[in-house]
């Protein structure tokens, strides 16, 4: 599935030539915008080797990317229902994760297109919702899975403390 917005970069499928950039992309990503808003979370060497293992992503899920002329400036992951290592806590639901944009392309609605491809392939994989976490109190994320029809599910949390809290949300799919 490969999506352009009308004047920005391509979406498709990651190849494993994609990783090196992805994983820097994804660690670059959590960190400038986590450790501004929320200067207490510390990533270790461990979190930021889950984060470039990009390759360990795409055996067990969907890994988008969007390329600007060979530019990797955003990706996204999605786990089908049932798959392996998925954190969704319906049943039928697909897992959406990892969804970073690089600073030079925030506010252009790639974002919200990446979202929209991994809706999509959740559809057609039969997924009834698609459910996703985000940290307690990173405010902006939430806001923008709220700006697209995501709700609290506070029975989906995932209490990982002292290390993580992490707030659910979910979203039926249409014509489901």
């Amino acid at each position: 599935m490969e999506a352009t917005n009308s004047s920005g970069p391509t979406i498709r499928p990651a190849q494993p030539a994609d990783d090196g950039q992805v994983g820097e992309l994804l660690v670059t990503a959590f960190l400038e915008q986590y450790a501004r808003k929320l200067p207490d979370v510390v990533y270790g060497e461990a979190r930021k080797a889950h984060l470039r293992d990009v390759a360990g992503k795409r055996a067990a899920a969907d890994v988008w990317v969007a390329d600007d002329g060979g530019r990797i400036v955003g990706t996204v992951a999605l786990w089908a229902p049932g798959a392996k290592g998925t954190e969704a806590w319906l049943e039928g639901a697909a897992d959406l994760r990892h969804l970073a944009v690089a600073s030079s392309h925030r506010g252009t609605g790639l974002s919200r297109a990446l979202v929209g491809v991994a809706e999509a392939r959740a559809e057609a994989l039969g997924a009834r919702t698609v459910c996703l976490h985000v940290r307690r109190g990173a405010v902006g994320v939430r806001g923008l899975y709220e700006a697209l029809g995501y709700v609290r599910a506070p029975e989906g949390d995932l209490d990982r403390l002292p290390e993580v809290f992490l707030e659910a949300l979910v979203k039926p799919l249409a014509g489901r």
